[in-house]
């Protein structure tokens, strides 16, 4: 399997921030406190394999310290990638994806936990990874990331200048040049190969959360927000785009907002406050849905499909006829008082009215069916997905 982000739970800033906030219930012992702190240190100083066999005895000694099973889980991968037997390798990713599943039976949500075991879990029943179908590429690149564990940055580098002589387009040599000059300090070079990446794979969201690290570690936190924007838009679906997302506001003492309109169900329409004008809202929309779902409109603007699906078309113009009707009706002064307090009335007009009740479809509602819809929109109408997160969802920089 390829692992294209396969080494963001290392570099982020502020997955880094967030990771050991404090310590689990103290043990009582002097000796082991020392020792904890002592491989604290070394992980924060991202000398994971120094860190590496303090953490095995920390462990052993408390198996229910969630933050060093974490830790530990995050230098067992460090080690795997120095080990040339790759059945070993495996086995250490592995046991890595065990840990973090102790740690979180114990309680650890931390963004480092969760996105790491995502990206474990992603692994085939081996543990393997894989770069390039090209032998030659494998073992450049696998040489490189060996070296970037063992903190030899230069010889890292140029491992994976060989593996681009010959594949030019490999994202991950592109990628992991960057982020090797991003751990050198060498801001410049990592922007201008994040770039790079981001060009040759517009559509996946690393290279920008990636990016956006390397932004935040500066204080860009301004620069870093529109690169985690770009991320989601990128790859909506992928839950560690979000917790970076939500990692961000945290450190900007802000908060991603949660955008939903609550649309009544269909029964209970009748029962909607104080006027029946509003009802009528939502009965709009209600006979739009049943019309793609039960009258053929389905089956119309999808013929190759054999089977009905929740689609972004059929929300769409559901959304956009209740809005109509919303506004039709809002001259009426208890109307727009209904409006006004009515969270999911308000922004159904604010949607409208910005012209952006598609992207909220695909990043609310993206169910399954909908999902399906989303690379094509994005094909023609990245602006617009951009622009529902900036305005919408993620908060300007205070």
């Amino acid at each position: 399997m390829r692992f294209r982000n396969w080494r963001k739970y290392l570099l982020s800033v502020v997955v880094d921030l967030c990771l050991l906030p404090g310590v689990v219930a103290q043990t009582g012992a002097e000796a082991y406190h020392a020792k904890r702190q002592e491989a604290e240190d070394l992980f924060r100083q991202g000398k994971r394999l120094e860190a590496l066999p303090l953490l095995e005895e920390l462990v052993k000694t408390n198996p229910k310290d969630d933050a060093m099973l974490v830790a530990l889980a995050a230098c067992l991968v460090d080690h795997a990638a120095t080990l040339s037997d790759q059945e070993s390798a495996g086995k250490e990713r592995l046991r890595a994806r065990d840990l973090l599943d102790k740690a979180w039976d114990l309680g650890n949500t931390s963004t480092l936990a969760m996105n790491l075991s995502q990206l474990l879990k992603q692994l085939p029943e081996s543990g393997a990874i894989k770069f390039s179908d090209n032998p030659r590429v494998e073992r450049a690149m696998r040489a490189g990331d060996a070296a970037f564990s063992q903190r030899d940055f230069d010889e890292a580098l140029k491992n994976y200048s060989n593996a681009l002589k010959l594949e030019p387009n490999n994202y991950s040599a592109v990628l992991f040049t960057a982020n090797t000059y991003d751990k050198q300090n060498e801001w410049a070079k990592g922007a201008e190969w994040y770039e790079r990446a981001i060009q040759l794979e517009p559509n996946v969201e690393t290279a920008y959360r990636y990016y956006a690290d390397m932004l935040a570690k500066q204080g860009y936190m301004a620069k870093a927000r529109i690169m985690l924007i770009h991320a989601a838009v990128a790859e909506p679906y992928n839950r560690m785009v979000w917790r970076e997302l939500h990692a961000w506001a945290t450190l900007n003492h802000t908060r991603i907002n949660e955008i939903y309109i609550s649309v009544p169900m269909k029964e209970n329409d009748k029962q909607a406050p104080r006027s029946t004008d509003i009802s009528s809202v939502w009965r709009t929309y209600h006979q739009v849905r049943a019309n793609w779902q039960k009258g053929g409109q389905f089956k119309k603007q999808f013929p190759e499909e054999k089977e009905y699906r929740h689609s972004l078309p059929e929300e769409f113009e559901a959304l956009t006829a209740a809005a109509r009707v919303l506004k039709q009706i809002e001259a009426d002064n208890e109307v727009t008082e209904l409006v006004t307090g009515d969270q999911s009335l308000s922004l159904l007009m604010a949607l409208c009215q910005a012209g952006l009740i598609e992207p909220y479809v695909l990043f609310s509602l993206g169910d399954a069916g909908i999902a399906r819809d989303y690379d094509s929109y994005r094909a023609k109408s990245r602006q617009k997905l951009e622009e529902y997160m900036d305005k919408f969802v993620v908060p300007p920089v205070r």
